[in-house]
Order: structure tokens, then C-alpha cells, then sequence
């Protein structure tokens, strides 16, 4: 005599545990790869934004030029404001800016300037690469000792967690 037993339909218990074992160890191999993605991408985007702040800024001295006082005009004689150099820029939960710039006249038509992400929250080697050995670093320069600084956006500080993109031009 054959008995016939009937199979339920539906997984096992242990079919199921396979498959969430299966399923976190996947997942356990892709999140890495996918946050060391997310900071790259993080990265690149405030390097980018950084070198189009740093051109607005030459090209700004080189279409306006400066008033008597060595600041970078915008329309008319209106010192520059980060507002003329960039749009959209993102700002952190209290609405303040995340970008800056500094500058000051060193000699005749030659500018020192900074142009700087505040946010703490990027790699400096990874937006590094992306400048181009740069250094990015916070260093303390004649922008420091300087009383005739023009800022404008987040506050020109000492932070080794924010990102420092300096350069030189001269508008004649």
C-alpha cells in the first residue's frame, strides 16, 4: 500500500533562512563599495564646484576690475558677493552657506585668494586627486595676518576638515 502525502505549498523554514543568509551576505559586499561611490561622487562635486568659484572669480576681476579699494567689482561698484559667482549653492540646515571666498590685493594688480567648501564632510585626498595636488589643507597665509581681507559666504576660519582651494591672479 502507497500512502500519498501532500506536500503545502510555500517555502520551509530553512529554505527562507538561506535565502536572508544569501541576501545579507550580498548586501554586506556591495555596501562598501557603494559608500566609498557615495563619498568619491560627494568629492568630485565640491572639487568641481570649487574650480567653477575660483574661474567666476578671476573672470569677474578681469571683466570689472576692482574699485579703489582693491575689492572685485560685480555691477557697477558694488564689491563681488558669492550670490554673483555662483547659484544654488547648498547651504546647511540653518541656511547658512557652505562655500566662501576670501581674497586681498598683495601688490599692484595681484590677488591672493581662497575658495573653500565648509561642510566637514569631505575626503581631502579624493578631492585632491580630483584638483590636481593642490593643497587643501587649511595653512596659515597672508590671507590670515591681512587686515584689508574681502570675504564673502561661510566664514573664513582654521578648520582641518574643510577644504582649501588657493590661488593667485593678477588683473591689470
Amino acid at each position: 500500500m502507497i500512502f500519498a502525502t501532500r506536500r503545502k505549498n510555500g517555502f520551509s523554514l530553512v529554505e527562507l533562512l538561506i535565502v536572508l543568509a544569501v541576501m545579507a551576505a550580498l548586501i554586506s559586499t556591495i555596501t562598501p563599495v557603494a559608500m566609498n561611490a557615495i563619498k568619491k561622487a560627494k568629492a568630485t562635486q565640491v572639487a568641481q564646484n570649487l574650480k567653477t568659484l575660483s574661474s567666476a572669480l578671476q573672470h569677474a576681476a578681469y571683466l570689472n576690475g576692482a574699485n579703489s579699494a582693491g575689492q572685485i567689482k560685480s555691477h557697477g561698484n558694488t564689491p563681488i558677493r558669492l550670490s554673483d559667482l555662483g547659484r544654488d549653492l547648498p547651504k546647511d540646515s540653518s541656511g547658512n552657506d557652505l562655500y566662501g571666498f576670501a581674497y586681498t590685493r598683495t601688490s599692484g594688480g595681484t590677488y591672493y585668494a581662497v575658495v573653500f567648501y565648509a561642510g566637514g564632510d569631505v575626503d581631502l585626498a579624493t578631492a585632491g586627486e580630483i584638483l590636481g595636488n593642490q593643497s587643501l589643507e587649511y595653512t596659515s597665509t597672508n590671507l590670515d595676518a591681512d587686515d584689508s581681507l574681502i570675504e564673502d559666504g561661510a566664514p573664513y576660519r582654521s578648520s582641518a576638515s574643510d577644504v582649501y582651494y588657493y590661488f593667485y591672479f593678477t588683473i591689470y
